[in-house]
């Protein structure tokens, strides 16, 4: 099923060859890997948050409700299956002077596999105490660039000249994305405990 997690963890540039050589198409994506490990974050922050609580530093937490964890959870899920597509299209829309440039559904298979390490940093919000979550994005960022500088060349078929150039510009504006969509999912988190919460974020 996602079978490409181990490679990509432990010798990414090697796994993204592999990946190319089997032209999948988004739709395999989606079902074999993009939806399943997008989950990962949903039903440990559900947990997490209903369970364990919020925390922001101090002695007191701040649950959620059963049912408004799994309306947000839902919306969270919706919102990163979402964003691949959006990401994907933008690498697509930043490679158009590129000569040999990659195809629609390449961009979009290569955003699915650099979320990756941000999809399993989810776990961290199983304790959601406000800097481990945000300890679990920055990691999650640094292996996603990772990944983008070392597949890119490769997976998109271009040159090393080329693939650093698209990879500095979707490290910018695409990969950002996601860590724009976590911030938000992370204060609607907070927002559907309680509205004292959104005190203790802003004062």
């Amino acid at each position: 099923m996602v079978n490409h997690v181990w490679g990509l963890l432990h010798h990414p540039e090697r796994e993204w060859y592999k990946i190319s050589e089997e032209h999948e198409s988004v739709s395999h994506l989606y079902a074999h890997h993009v939806l399943l490990l997008a989950a990962v974050p949903v039903v440990c922050a559900l947990i997490g948050t209903t369970q364990v609580g919020w925390t922001y530093g101090g002695s007191e937490t701040y649950k959620v409700s059963l049912a408004n964890g799994i309306a947000l959870g839902v919306a969270f899920y919706a919102l990163m299956l979402v964003a691949v597509g959006i990401v994907g299209s933008m690498i697509h829309w930043m490679a158009r002077r590129i000569e040999n440039r990659p195809s629609r559904r390449d961009c979009i298979i290569f955003a699915g596999y650099i979320a990756t390490p941000m999809f399993l940093c989810g776990v961290f919000a199983l304790y959601p105490a406000f800097w481990f979550c945000v300890l679990g994005m920055v990691i999650g960022l640094l292996y996603s660039t990772y990944l983008l500088y070392k597949g890119t060349p490769s997976f998109l078929g271009i040159s090393h000249k080329q693939g650093f150039i698209l990879s500095t510009t979707t490290l910018g504006i695409g990969v950002l994305v996601l860590e724009a969509l976590l911030v938000v999912v992370v204060l609607l988190w907070s927002m559907g405990t309680d509205h004292s919460v959104v005190w203790h974020l802003f004062r």
